[in-house]
Formats: structure tokens, sequence, C-alpha cells
């Protein structure tokens, strides 16, 4: 009887040792830092919608499935040709930063798989930054409107993305790369801009310098024709006599003559 006991517990444990052995790397896991886990059970209710399992160590089923996520934030840089809204060829070079929402691992799993990256954020960064430079000329995108430009692709590649579980941190257009010739033209037409920009500037600086100094010609003409209108003989007078009493007190007055001058003003004779 003891023997019997015994080879069961022999025949029990060996068979736990087989199964350990086949199922171990599927029943045991271990979810590091910064990834999330999702569980599909084929043979009961699928895919667990309702739960995702965070860091830590859990013990899965052998016969169910538990899928890793790396919800960091990660970033790729793509390089594509895009067609402005001429049809002309345009190289750009896009980097996007970006990770899977926490708590939408299992809906995220269920639209796109493990592969989303490849299924879903490239093609519609890409999608978005086409759809965005065919609505602009590639003078716009490469010098007079490319903040916009830049704007209006991260607008619409978050929006997309948000919509289905990723949360889009940047995007960012690194370089932006033309045709020899077309690339020589924009320059020179910038170039051209910013020269009559800066003559109309000089222009309009010397027009107010001259307007300025109009008006303060004018001023003065204006004083003078008041003071002129102002001057009366006998004020001319007053005036002349008070200006040769103040000289008569001088020290180096000597000798003043009064009524022999012009008009009748005084002279002052013998000064030093």
């Amino acid at each position: 009887m003891k023997w019997n006991i015994k080879t069961s517990y022999l025949i029990t444990g060996v068979i736990i040792l087989i199964v350990l052995l086949l199922f171990g790397n599927k029943m045991f896991m271990i979810i590091d830092a910064g990834e999330r886990g999702v569980v599909f059970r084929p043979y009961t209710s699928g895919l667990d919608r309702q739960n995702t399992f965070g860091e830590g160590f859990h013990v899965v089923a052998p016969w169910n499935t538990m899928y890793v996520y790396n919800v960091r934030e990660q970033q790729r840089e793509e390089t594509m040709d895009v067609l402005d809204k001429n049809g002309l060829y345009i190289n750009m070079d896009v980097t996007v930063r970006f990770n899977p929402l926490f708590d939408k691992i299992p809906f995220l799993h269920e639209r796109f798989g493990i592969n989303y990256v490849n299924v879903l954020v490239i093609p519609e960064v890409r999608s978005s930054v086409r759809q965005v430079a065919g609505r602009y000329t590639a003078e716009e995108i490469y010098s007079t409107k490319r903040s916009e430009v830049e704007g209006a692709i991260i607008e619409e590649t978050r929006k997309t993305l948000s919509e289905n579980f990723i949360d889009m941190r940047a995007l960012l257009i690194r370089s932006i790369n033309l045709p020899a010739q077309i690339k020589e033209a924009i320059e020179n037409k910038l170039k051209q801009e910013q020269e009559a920009l800066a003559y109309e500037f000089r222009l309009s600086r010397e027009k107010s310098e001259a307007e300025r100094k109009r008006i303060e010609a004018q001023g003065v003409s204006d004083y003078n024709r008041i003071i002129s209108a102002s001057l009366t003989e006998n004020i001319l007078k007053q005036r002349g006599i008070e200006a040769t009493l103040e000289l008569s007190q001088s020290a180096n007055a000597k000798v003043v003559v009064v009524g022999s001058g012009k008009d009748g003003l005084p002279l002052i004779l013998g000064g030093n």
C-alpha cells in the first residue's frame, strides 16, 4: 500500500515536471517595466477586453496566450516622396514619437495586432504627410508656410492615431529636399523679395525723413512770419534803446552819443 502511494506521488511529480518543461514558458510570464499584457483564451471567452496585465509575475493557463506590448514612448523616422499642389516631387524626412494608450491595449490588439506600428502608425503618418503636402506648393512647404504645413500634419495625424488608441507625443519634419533647380529658383525668389523689402524700408525711411524736414522748415517759416508781423517800428526802437542802455553800463563802453544813430538811436563810441 505504501509502495502504491509512493508510486502515485512519483508519477504525479513526473507528470508535473513534464508539464512544467513543456509549458513553463507559456504558463509563467514576467512583464517588465514599460510593458502591458493582454490574454487570449481560445477555448472560453476569447480576448480579455476588460483586463490589462501590468508589470510583474503572472501565471497563465498553458492553453491561453499572453501578448505583451511595449507601452514606452517609441520613435520612428520615415523618409518619403510626396507630391505638392502642382505635382512636383518633394522628399521629406519625418520623425514621429508615440506610445499606445495603456488601458486600450486589448482594443489595439483586437483591431491591429502586435505589429500595430507597421500596420497603423507608419501608414497613417505617411498618409497625413501626403494629404497635407498636396494642398500646398513646393515653395510654401519649403519656406513660406513650413510651420503651417507641419502644424496641419501634426493635427491630422494626432486625430487619426488617437481614434485608434495611440497617443502621438510629437511629429517633426527634419528636412525637406527639393530638386536642385527648384530649390535654387525658390531661394533666388526669396532673396529678391528680401532685397525688395529692404529697398521699401529704405525708401519709407527717406520719405519719413523728408517729411520731417518739411515739417521742420514749415515750422521755422511760420515762426519767422509771426515774429515779422509782430515787430513794429516802435517795438524795434524800444529793443534798440534797451540794448544800448545795457551796453552803456559795460566796462568796455567809453563814449555814448545820444540821438546820433540811425533812426535816432544812441551811438556807442570808444569801445574796446
